[in-house]
């Protein structure tokens, strides 16, 4: 089972990043997965130094800004399935400023696309944040209570986010918020805030089951400042944005859960081949081997399915039930899967000598950020073909 097999030919170019990420998250990612995992709060900021030293962390963005130029969803999808066959906590890191980028350059001027995205690329790269949740909002992000309040020369913004990736460790920030909050969707826009900005605090980190390589934490927003330069798109045309980049980031979630499920299944067959129960190998008992198939089954059908999403969205069609279907797919799959290698190794499994555990607590989050599962299918019921 192998990214490499091409389902869809791939260029010389895509296939070198795929080998470069498939590389990086053997011997880099994976080794330290356990290690991140247990220090619980720690960002593993070597790690990201090191993918920044051979451009994973900029892969993404447009070349004219410095970036590696694979600003195809299509590409995203093969390595993000790489870097989280490695570990889907840090893989998901790993790739984090693309969710922070989409909503820039789908929204900003040219002017702003140099001065926030080109510092993102190079050896130096920082890490960035996309904040949009609150504690009385998760998925319904029209419902966002954090206000932008117009005054001379600017907005001043005043609220709350909770669960914000990164928060504390970016220097840059996409903060959604109500210029008008008296309207749902209409009221939202977005704005670029920088982690210094006066008035602008982060709380403690918050305490996660898995993933635990992407620290979240709470945002406070306490008169902070913001110049009109720094608003992105028109006002009210946040919501917009936001959403055309759940359309992207749902896609490529969706690749994350693939290599989460890969790397589950790949270790539950191999351990399966080398251990043996009642005098014969675990792999020729037949609930074992049926549950295999049933892993390696789901997994073809969810990296068809996500990679097909990413090829719609590349060509500009409207994406929003295929993205919800891909999501939720996969990350079901990813969900599966890493039960599926918790039960074929047993007790063992439920141990944390071997990396199965985690990665099921890891493939939680999957069915959760960006839209729960249940929203997933809210989404896909009003974008039925």
């Amino acid at each position: 089972m192998n990214t490499l097999d091409e389902p869809w030919p791939l260029t010389d170019e895509q296939r070198a990043v795929v080998r470069l990420c498939r590389d990086f998250a053997r011997n880099e990612i994976r080794p330290r997965g356990r290690e991140v995992d247990e220090a619980d709060v720690v960002t593993p900021v070597d790690i990201w130094r090191k993918a920044a030293e051979v451009g994973i962390t900029d892969f993404m963005l447009p070349a004219e800004l410095g970036g590696g130029g694979f600003t195809d969803v299509f590409t995203q999808c093969l390595v993000q399935e790489e870097l989280c066959f490695g570990d889907p906590g840090i893989g998901n890191l790993m790739c984090s400023n693309g969710f922070f980028a989409d909503p820039v350059l789908e929204l900003g001027t040219e002017e702003q696309k140099q001065r926030w995205l080109g510092p993102l690329t190079g050896p130096d790269a920082p890490m960035t944040a996309l904040a949009v949740t609150e504690p009385g909002s998760g998925s319904d992000a029209a419902s966002i209570r954090t206000t932008a309040r117009r005054v001379d020369g600017g907005y001043v913004l005043n609220g709350q986010k909770a669960w914000i990736s990164n928060a504390g460790a970016a220097r840059f920030y996409v903060v959604f918020a109500k210029t008008d909050p008296a309207q749902r969707s209409r009221g939202v826009t977005a704005f670029l805030v920088e982690a210094d900005t006066e008035g602008f605090s982060t709380g403690e980190p918050m305490r996660k089951m898995g993933q635990r390589a992407i620290v979240c934490r709470e945002l406070y927003f306490s008169d902070v400042f913001v110049p009109e330069a720094n608003r992105l798109g028109d006002e009210g045309q946040g919501f917009h944005g936001l959403m055309r980049t759940f359309d992207i980031s749902r896609i490529v979630l969706g690749a994350a859960s693939v290599g989460a499920a890969r790397a589950a299944y790949e270790y539950a067959r191999d351990y399966a081949r080398t251990r043996s129960q009642f005098d014969k190998p675990v792999i020729e008992h037949q609930a074992v081997a049926f549950r295999l198939a049933d892993m390696a089954n789901r997994i073809e059908g969810s990296r068809l399915l996500v990679l097909r999403a990413a090829r719609a969205v590349d060509s500009g069609a409207d994406v929003t039930g295929l993205a919800a279907m891909a999501k939720l797919t996969a990350s079901s799959t990813a969900m599966f899967c890493t039960w599926a290698a918790v039960q074929t190794l047993g007790g063992w499994g439920y141990s944390r000598e071997f990396p199965v555990e985690q990665w099921m607590r890891d493939a939680k989050l999957e069915e959760i950020e960006e839209g729960t599962s249940d929203i997933m299918r809210l989404v896909i019921s009003r974008h039925l073909p």
